[in-house]
């Protein structure tokens, strides 16, 4: 194992902070955005001399892209260990007032992306007979959102279907596949989207009474990353203050 680890979606909120966790933990930590402009700054506050960070541009509703993105790391640190499904876009809507085509952008980001992502790294993992692949799963995807669209809601609820199908497909051959389901985290961009009444009021249904830790998530993702993760696949870990509870 190389100690590779593609995170996407790393600009900023929880992508950055898995990022910055990762490399932390010893990987060399590709960072992935819409653009590279948007990411050269993280990768460059991580490693200047571009050692152990790279930033490239990736448009996960493309599956060409990430077979680029597969193949410059290939080239530039012999191939990648760890895929972190990350981006994706959370929009706040009523049901009956998204349009089809916000739908279907939505899904674009949040499901097809995820899909795209395991299906070309998954078989990338098998050759090298190792890998770990985690997806950023929502809260959202169990219960319907407490603050978000359905469309997030539906696109993220699939994201947990595809661990399971992906998890199985590979499981055999030294490469997991989980999901990590965060409730509201304690992120600007929730801040940013969530009427800070109707914040309020989520944080008062929390059980633990309090928003969730990006930090925490982090370090949930570097667990499920790691090499002594291998008998736990097609899981979904639940960190959302009691929320949701099975």
């Amino acid at each position: 194992m190389n100690k590779v680890a593609l995170v996407t979606g790393a600009a900023r909120g929880l992508g950055e902070v898995i990022a910055r966790k990762l490399h932390k933990e010893g990987f060399r930590v590709a960072i992935t955005g819409t653009t590279a402009a948007s990411v050269n700054p993280l990768a460059n506050a991580l490693d200047p001399s571009g050692e152990t960070a790279w930033a490239g541009a990736l448009d996960i509703r493309s599956k060409t892209d990430f077979e680029a993105v597969r193949d410059a790391l290939g080239e530039k640190w012999g191939g990648t260990d760890v895929l972190v499904n990350n981006a994706g876009r959370s929009k706040v809507a009523p049901v009956l007032e998204i349009t089809p085509e916000e739908f279907t952008e939505n899904v674009d980001i949040n499901l097809r992306g995820t899909f795209l992502g395991c299906q070309v790294f998954g078989p990338h993992f098998r050759e090298r007979g190792y890998g770990r692949i985690i997806n950023i799963h929502s809260l959202a995807g169990h219960n319907g959102g407490t603050a978000t669209g359905a469309h997030y809601a539906a696109s993220k609820g699939g994201v947990s279907t595809l661990t399971k199908v992906f998890a199985r497909e590979f499981a055999s051959s030294g490469v997991t596949v989980n999901a990590v389901s965060p409730g509201p985290l304690d992120l600007p961009v929730v801040y940013e989207t969530v009427d800070p009444q109707k914040l309020d009021t989520i944080k008062a249904t929390i059980p633990v009474g309090r928003l969730g830790d990006a930090e925490f998530i982090a370090d949930t993702v570097a667990l499920l990353a790691s090499q002594g993760a291998s008998s736990v696949t097609g899981a979904c870990w639940d960190i959302n203050g009691g929320l949701y509870m099975r």
